[in-house]
């Protein structure tokens, strides 16, 4: 993607959603890092489920370590590989009291130690928690960056790399968040809505998907045709 057209591409989200957020709830930096280590391989929407009633049990690592991992794992068992999630929330709690003294550190290094942490964790957190300027590449934000064309690559680090180096200011800070949210609700896997995307006319996905009506439409004359779907 050609560099005026990145600034346009995130100038529209931009415009669209000025100030974008998690949807995690969260409520201070160390909720933030548990709500984060519960999201993988899971929705949002259940690790929220989970963890409001948790939060108001728990919100701190000398809580979560007075809670306990059994009565912590009934507050989370809704949530896919609860078992392994509870134990590194209790270990993650257990570090952060021994080596920080209950406060999560604003340092990649030092937060990819948690266990139950890795680069994608630590990146949410310094930008949410601590402002930094980080790109957290999930699976949305791989597939939106590949086919948009703003950032190819064959992992997620070389996606958070590319990003980094072509987002200009003044989109760093929430750009992660613009392509999560686009990808979560426009740019979808399976089926892209290309036809309500802000930035369609920018992207290099081929072929645009058309409207419903007119995917139906199609579909239809393809079998009055005889033609295979």
């Amino acid at each position: 993607m050609k560099k005026a057209d990145v600034v346009d591409f995130y100038a529209r989200l931009a415009e669209a959603d000025p100030h974008p957020e998690t949807e995690l709830e969260f409520v201070n930096p160390y909720t933030l890092v548990v709500a984060v280590a519960l999201s993988a391989q899971a929705t949002d929407i259940g690790v929220n489920k989970a963890t409001r009633a948790l939060f108001r049990t728990a919100d701190t690592p000398q809580a979560m370590l007075a809670l306990g991992i059994d009565a912590l794992k009934e507050h989370i068992k809704t949530i896919g590989l609860y078992n392994t999630k509870a134990k590194n929330v209790i270990a993650l709690s257990q570090m952060l009291v021994d080596e920080h003294d209950g406060v999560v550190p604003n340092d990649r290094a030092a937060l990819e130690r948690l266990p139950g942490v890795g680069r994608k964790t630590a990146n949410v957190v310094l930008n949410v928690a601590f402002g930094a300027e980080t790109f957290a590449v999930d699976t949305h934000i791989f597939r939106v960056g590949n086919r948009t064309g703003l950032a190819r690559g064959t992992t997620p680090l070389a996606v958070e790399l590319k990003l980094d180096a072509a987002t200009p200011q003044p989109f760093r800070l929430h750009a992660h968040h613009w392509l999560i949210l686009h990808g979560r609700y426009v740019c979808k896997a399976r089926t892209p809505e290309c036809w309500r995307c802000l930035v369609a006319d920018l992207c290099a996905f081929k072929p645009k998907t058309p409207p419903p009506k007119l995917t139906a439409k199609i579909g239809a004359a393809k079998k009055m045709a005889g033609a295979p779907d």
